[in-house]
């Protein structure tokens, strides 16, 4: 199948853009702190924490695991060895932290099993995490269109949002 002229254009101009990025990234962090690896975090994560109901602690674990999940079709599997050994908790901390998280619906367990009927770590699911976000990045994109919004017309966001609750 055929290029056209804009795709053509669309697939020199991503190297470019990559490099930019990275070039970008470099200068931010640092190049020796960036070719240790980075993960993509969506904000929206991290700034709806208190509406998701996650402590700090229950947050660096998900954040933990995020950094273990490489590729959307293979779910991470760190053990809680290596989580206690990354935040400085005991395993049954970990474990824990891990049950909470799956009761509140952000991970599901999945048990792994060696050939030889030995268990291995855990593979988790962050789906539901997924779908947790999804369903409030329109809320929050809302929220922040608001507060544009607000901000165009002069004022403060405090003031516009003091304005709306005496109207």
């Amino acid at each position: 199948m055929a290029n056209t002229p804009n795709q053509s254009k669309r697939d020199e101009s991503a190297p470019k853009r990559e490099r930019k990025a990275k070039q970008a990234s470099d200068e931010k962090w640092g190049t020796a702190v960036m070719k240790l690896g980075f993960c993509i975090i969506p904000s929206v994560l991290l700034r709806a924490q208190q509406r998701l109901g996650l402590n700090p602690t229950q947050l660096a674990v998900l954040l933990q695991l995020v950094d273990h999940w490489w590729d959307q079709e293979r779910k991470p599997y760190p053990s809680k060895q290596s989580l206690s050994d990354r935040l400085g908790l005991g395993t049954r901390q970990i474990q824990r932290y891990i049950a909470e998280l799956e009761a509140a619906g952000f991970v599901k367990r999945i048990e792994r099993r060696a050939t030889h009927r030995g268990k291995l770590s855990n593979e988790y699911d962050l789906s539901g995490l997924v779908e947790r976000l999804n369903k409030l990045a329109p809320e929050i994109e809302e929220a922040n269109e608001f507060k544009r919004q607000a901000m165009r017309r002069g004022g403060s966001f405090k003031s516009r949002m003091q304005d709306l609750e005496e109207a």
